[in-house]
């Protein structure tokens, strides 16, 4: 007879998979479902994947930890960042000035995807299956567009934001030299992401700017988008050449009003059911938070289920509602953070756009409190 699950994950993306390695190292029998449901990213099927994320070095740490963590070329170390305003202010972060190797680390999504992959099929505590099985916990990571959170009961309410992303890899004329640039005005936000290792010159990008122009620059010839690209940069990284396919996507804020319940039990086991990554919440691109939030959510569930009492299930709804509460506040703090800044340079009332870039500037030299914040984003305590 086959030995009976202990947890079920529904969703094969990071997430899904991280979630499963953990759970298999403290020999955890789990079934891995591999369905559509992984849905909200802009790839899809049959098209090329463009997504890089700017993973932290407490993401950093768990995926080495699994011996997923891609090659140098597939993830490059941030030393410097500059995020410029739209009227001269201005925020410098150094990675030597935090005493850290790296700010964060643009990481290829199709690289990572493959190591995890590997890893996944060389451990024999994960079983990767076509539909969900019965198990003590359902852990589900579909993604923002989530069939099972809705089946389960849970309510998603989602804030769109006035804006689509646009993601896109460039090659640039000029080395990024490990500088991460954002730009930040009223009509959008732009950001370029150095990838190709320390030596590298292309650039993955991320640009928010409203549905209308995400449509027309969508529709434009490869050449026309760049020259778009490099008059919204000022020409930082030199002439600048399209290599992919493009990708839009809608933004918002979301969050799951619960995070975890109960199923109907099977005989004498009782079931439970628990969300974690972009099926509990989403945060705006800005800050590059968004799937640094989501590893960290189920190293807070893996951890939660180790350290549980040994007479507690995995099902037991006292354990799971104590990771909600910790993840729920660390997700409630950024999220505020996140849309707090897309609100603050897409309004234009009165003093505001003047105040916000003396703000830049003073932050800019504030010591300490741009310290604690670098260290926050940096995930280092």
């Amino acid at each position: 007879m086959a030995q009976p699950f202990d947890i079920c994950i529904r969703g094969t993306g990071i997430v899904g998979r991280t979630l499963a390695l953990l759970l298999a190292r403290e020999k955890r029998k789990v079934a891995l479902v591999a369905a559509p449901g992984t849905a909200g990213h802009p790839a899809s099927a049959g098209h090329q994947d463009v997504r890089a994320y700017a993973l932290n070095a407490a993401s950093r740490d768990l995926l080495q930890s699994l011996r997923s963590w891609p090659d140098a070329e597939h993830a490059t170390a941030v030393q410097r960042m500059h995020v410029l305003g739209d009227r001269g202010g201005s925020v410098e972060f150094d990675a030597a000035a935090q005493h850290a190797d790296a700010l964060a680390w643009i990481v290829d999504v199709p690289a990572l995807e493959a190591r995890l992959a590997e890893a996944v099929r060389f451990q024999p505590q994960v079983e990767v299956v076509e539909a969900p099985v019965s198990a003590s916990l359902t852990v589900v990571c579909e993604g923002r567009a989530s069939a099972t959170r809705a089946e389960f009961g849970a309510h998603f309410d989602v804030t769109p934001y006035a804006q689509h992303a646009i993601a896109v890899r460039l090659a640039c004329q000029q080395p990024h030299q490990q500088v991460a640039r954002q730009w930040f005005s009223p009509d959008d936000i732009l950001a370029f992401l150095p990838m190709g290792g320390p030596q590298g010159n292309s650039a993955a990008v991320v640009w928010s700017v409203s549905p209308e122009q995400a449509v027309l620059l969508m529709e434009l010839p490869a050449q026309d988008f760049a020259a778009r690209l490099n008059e919204a940069s000022g020409g930082a990284l030199g002439a600048l050449t399209v290599t992919s396919e493009r990708a839009m996507w809608p933004l918002q804020l979301a969050r799951a009003d619960r995070w975890c319940g109960a199923l109907p039990p099977e005989g004498r086991k009782a079931r439970s059911w628990v969300l974690a990554g972009d099926a509990a919440h989403t945060v705006h691109p800005l800050a590059g938070q968004g799937l640094n939030l989501g590893l960290a959510d189920v190293q807070a569930l893996a951890h939660v289920l180790h350290a549980r009492d040994y007479w507690r299930s995995v099902s037991d709804l006292r354990l799971l509602r104590r990771y909600e509460r910790e993840r729920k506040a660390a997700v409630w703090t950024m999220g505020l953070a996140t849309d707090g800044l897309q609100q603050l340079f897409t309004r234009q009332d009165g003093p505001l756009p003047m105040l916000r870039n003396a703000g830049m500037k003073g932050f800019d030299m504030s010591g300490p409190l741009k310290d604690f914040v670098a260290r926050q984003a940096m995930g280092m305590r």
